[in-house]
C-alpha cells in the first residue's frame, strides 16, 4: 500500500472531538481531525455557556469551539473537510471512505461525530429549512425581529431556544405535545417568567406555510387535551385546528446520531444508533468500541448528558484510550519480530 498510514484519525470537530486532538496531538500521535458537514458540532449553535469549567462568566459555543481548535492546532493536530461515508473496520490499516472521495487509511479511529437536529415532518419542512424554518435561534433568530415565532419542543434546548428568540420577536410560543416538560426546573421557569414567552399544550405542528422567496408566513397546529393530537389528527379524529400567523419556526425536538457510516460494521449501535463501547471491566468507563482500534467519544455515544463538559471529557478519554492501544500494538509487533530474529539465528 502506497497511502499514507495515519495513526489517528479523528472523525468530528465538535468539543469532544478538539479535545481528543488536543491529548493526541501532545502525546505526539500526528492526529488529523475531519470536520465534518457542520464544523464544530452542536456548540456552534448554543449562544452562552454557562456551567463550562473555568468560564465564571460564561463563554459562546463558537469562541469555545475556536479556542479549542487553536488550542489543537498549535499541538501540530491537522484539520481536513471531508465525512466519513463509509468504513472498513475489520481489519488493519482501517479504510476510510470520505464524502470528498478521498480515501483514508488509519491505525485508530474516534469517533466524535456528534448527533444532528431531529426535524418534525411537517408539511413543506424541506422546502421551507433555511427559508424562516430552522434548527438554531442563534443562528437566524436575528433575522425574526418583530416576529411572531414557533418553537418546537419541550426540553431544555427548546427553552433555550425560545429565550433566545424572545431577545428579537415580539412572541415565542413554545408548542409541545403534552402538557408537562422535560426541561430542567430552572430553564422552565425562565421561559415561564419572560413576558415573550408562550406555551402552546397538548400541540403539534403539521404544516408550515410560506415559500423560499417570502419565507415562512404562517403554519398549522393542531391540539387535543389528551395529549399527541397529530397522531389523531392523521387518524382523522376530532381535533383543534388552528391557522397561525408567524414568520419563523424552529425545531428543537432532539438529535439523531451520526453514525449511519458505521452501519455493518464491527461497531455495536444500540436501537437508537448511538454506538456502544465495550464492556470496562475493572475500570469505570471506557471508550473502546467492539472494533479493534475504533473508539468513540461525546453525543455520537452518550444519550444521557450530552453536555460539553462531559463531551470535553470522554474526548481525553478516547485519546488516551487510542494513545494505551496503539502502544500495545507497536509492543506486539517489536515482540514479534524479535522472537522471529532469535529464531532466525538459532
Amino acid at each position: 500500500m502506497t497511502e499514507d498510514i495515519h495513526n489517528l484519525v479523528i472523525a468530528g470537530s465538535g468539543v469532544a472531538g478538539l479535545s481528543a486532538a488536543v491529548y493526541a496531538a501532545r502525546a505526539d500521535l500526528d492526529p488529523l481531525v475531519l470536520e465534518g458537514d457542520e464544523p464544530g458540532g452542536q456548540l456552534t449553535l448554543t449562544t452562552d455557556v454557562e456551567n463550562y469549567l473555568g468560564f465564571p462568566d460564561g463563554v459562546g459555543g463558537m469562541d469555545l469551539i475556536q479556542r479549542g481548535k487553536e488550542q489543537a492546532t498549535q499541538f501540530s493536530a491537522q484539520f481536513q473537510h471531508g465525512r466519513i461515508e463509509d468504513a472498513v473496520l475489520d481489519g488493519q490499516p482501517l479504510e476510510l471512505s470520505l464524502s470528498t472521495g478521498d480515501k483514508l487509511y488509519t491505525r485508530s479511529l474516534i469517533v466524535a461525530t456528534g448527533a444532528s437536529a431531529r426535524w418534525v415532518g411537517a408539511e413543506n419542512e424541506a422546502e421551507l429549512m433555511g427559508h424562516g424554518l430552522s434548527t438554531c435561534a442563534t443562528c437566524d433568530g436575528a433575522f425574526h425581529r418583530g416576529d411572531a415565532v414557533l418553537v418546537i419542543g419541550g426540553g431544555d434546548s427548546a427553552m433555550e431556544e425560545a429565550l433566545f428568540l424572545a431577545k428579537f420577536a415580539d412572541s415565542v410560543t413554545i408548542v409541545h405535545r403534552r402538557d408537562e416538560l422535560r426541561a430542567s426546573e430552572i430553564m422552565v421557569n425562565r421561559a415561564r417568567e419572560h413576558e415573550n414567552v408562550k406555551f402552546a399544550w397538548n400541540s403539534e405542528l403539521v404544516e408550515i406555510d410560506g415559500s423560499q422567496e417570502e419565507g415562512v408566513t404562517g403554519a398549522k397546529v393542531v391540539s387535543h387535551p389528551d395529549s399527541y393530537p397529530r397522531k389523531k389528527y392523521e387518524a382523522g379524529e376530532d381535533v383543534e385546528v388552528e391557522a397561525v400567523d408567524v414568520g419563523g419556526v424552529f425545531y428543537a425536538i432532539g438529535h439523531e446520531p451520526n453514525t449511519d457510516f458505521l452501519q455493518d460494521t464491527a461497531v455495536v449501535l444500540d436501537q437508537n444508533g448511538y454506538v456502544q463501547t465495550a464492556p470496562a471491566g475493572d475500570a469505570w468507563a471506557t471508550t473502546e468500541t467492539a472494533a479493534h482500534g475504533v473508539f468513540a467519544a461525546g453525543d455520537v455515544m452518550d444519550s444521557d448528558y450530552q453536555q460539553a463538559v462531559t463531551a470535553a471529557g470522554m474526548g481525553s478519554m478516547a485519546a488516551l484510550d487510542a494513545e494505551e492501544w496503539l502502544e500495545s500494538a507497536d509492543a506486539a509487533v517489536a515482540s514479534g519480530s524479535e522472537r522471529i530474529s532469535t529464531e532466525a539465528g538459532d
